[in-house]
């Protein structure tokens, strides 16, 4: 990716399947929306300058870490699913997100959750977790919907 820095005024970005190793977007600060799912990333890195990004979609790489995230305070679509990722970081910060997308990972507990996403507690609508071995566990929907009450869908289950 080469050459974005020019593009000032850009509000969407969808690159997903094109084989992107790595993502350097300073300087685009008017983006709402990025989409670069069925790349070659394995790092989150890259995204921190774009402080007006509301939805990242990163699902389908190979990602093993959750950072670069803290700076992106108006998030609210947050797709990381299907990476290698083991635990859920550097978005205790994000007051706005709604939906986030974990299926498919290699998250085996749901212990410390409530940290690392306790500024979205009260704001979170929206929880996938399925597929990772934290989703077998014991009691599963009931601590998710515990820990964040507006909840309206766990998974593939919808409830109000």
């Amino acid at each position: 990716m080469e050459n974005l820095e020019t593009l000032k005024n850009l509000e969407e970005l969808w690159l997903g399947r094109n084989r992107i190793r790595d993502v350097n977007l300073c300087g685009l600060k008017c983006i709402r929306k990025i989409s670069l799912q069925s790349n070659r990333l394995t790092s989150m890195l890259g995204f921190q300058e774009c402080l007006g990004l509301e939805e990242l979609y990163l699902s389908h790489n190979g990602i093993a870490k959750m950072e670069g995230l803290s700076t992106l305070e108006n998030l609210r679509v947050l797709d990381v699913s299907s990476n290698k990722l083991t635990g859920i970081n550097d978005i205790e910060k994000l007051t706005r997100l709604e939906d986030l997308w974990l299926n498919d990972n290699q998250i085996t507990s749901l212990e410390g959750i409530d940290v690392a996403v306790a500024g979205s507690k009260e704001k979170l609508t929206t929880i996938y977790l399925e597929h990772n071995p934290c989703a077998s566990s014991p009691n599963y929907s009931t601590t998710l919907k515990q820990i964040f009450p507006k909840l309206q869908q766990i998974d593939s289950d919808i409830f109000m």
